[in-house]
């Protein structure tokens, strides 16, 4: 779905409108988070958003894929596979699936990490211990009551925040936000944006750390543009985001088309793309993860440049100290029950 504006400006009758609705679908998701999960039987880090959309998880998880392979781990990423439509559990293998099947998330991440994609989160943390996994990376899934958390990390674009504030349909919350933030182990802060300051503010005041990280352009992404007029689109949570990051590169984009997230694009819109970008003699760039559902389309290697990130963080001490006390606790109290 394509976010409404009024999700993101301070004051909205529609807003107001629907905020009985939100009440009540605030009331329920509460009420879920409330229960027990299970317990996976290793640690389990999970990374999510307070909101609906994008705000940085998938380069959250791949920077913790890198931090946990350094102290030692073998972690395995744990994913409802959003946008597919196989149930599993199943190990996500490029050769065999696209992103009809898996979603383009999981797709995109299995370069670096294996990847379990898996409706019912209990199968699939069975499918990820098979496969040698000491730590599950929950990408998404804060909210998901059906396992227990060892730690949760929550993503926010500092230039976007949460927007009005208010529950789903009302806004882009998922749940009330004091619920939310009271089960929040750690607040990854993304990009130099003051709209996130005062969560931020709340959780410090939680003695919760609040990691700032920024989205870093891969070098040979910026080489392979450089000197170049780019037509840039992206069907991600914050189009904008990616249009941002490539003008802040030095990149002179000229022509930009947001679509919404995870959107399915057809062969005529990006042959309609190919041959504007043609004419006005552009360079067409989009984002990894756009790339991954167009798989398969032919010819489409040569025509579309995608634009890599990585995500690093401001004080990465901080984050290992982080992530090394949560593994040590969560392996303390497992042990001490037995």
């Amino acid at each position: 779905m394509r976010e409404p504006a009024f999700w993101y400006r301070p004051r909205s009758f529609k807003s107001h409108l629907l905020r009985p609705l939100g009440a009540l679908y605030g009331a329920i998701a509460e009420r879920r988070m409330m229960r027990k999960g299970l317990d996976a039987g290793i640690p389990v880090l999970c990374v999510g958003n307070y909101h609906v959309g994008g705000a940085g998880k998938t380069p959250t998880v791949l920077a913790l894929t890198k931090l946990l392979r350094s102290l030692g781990e073998t972690p395995v990423v744990l994913s409802r596979g959003y946008g597919g439509h196989l149930q599993g559990p199943v190990m996500v293998d490029r050769e065999r699936h696209s992103a009809a099947d898996v979603g383009d998330e999981p797709l995109m991440m299995v370069r670096e990490v294996p990847v379990a994609v898996a409706r019912d989160r209990i199968s699939g943390v069975a499918l990820a211990r098979s496969q040698g996994a000491t730590v599950i990376l929950m990408d998404d899934g804060f909210q998901n009551p059906r396992l227990q958390k060892d730690a949760s990390l929550i993503v926010i674009d500092g230039a976007r925040g949460i927007g009005n504030g208010r529950v789903f349909p009302a806004g882009p919350l998922r749940a009330p936000l004091t619920m939310q933030m009271s089960r929040t182990d750690a607040l990854v802060l993304i990009g130099d944006g003051q709209a996130a300051d005062g969560i931020a503010a709340e959780i410090t005041a939680r003695g919760k750390p609040v990691l700032r990280a920024r989205l870093k352009p891969e070098a040979a992404s910026v080489a392979q543009l450089f000197g170049k007029s780019v037509l840039a689109f992206a069907g991600i949570g914050d189009p904008e985001r990616f249009f941002r990051t490539l003008r802040a590169s030095g990149i002179d984009v000229a022509r930009t088309r947001p679509f919404a997230d995870h959107h399915m694009f057809s062969k005529a819109e990006i042959d309609a793309m190919v041959d504007e970008a043609g004419r006005e003699q552009l360079t067409l760039v989009t984002t990894e993860k756009d790339l991954a559902r167009l798989r398969g389309m032919a010819g489409l290697a040569a025509d579309i440049v995608p634009f890599a990130v990585t995500l690093e963080f401001d004080d990465p001490a901080s984050l290992r100290r982080f992530v090394s006390e949560r593994l040590f606790k969560a392996r303390e109290s497992r042990f001490a029950v037995r």
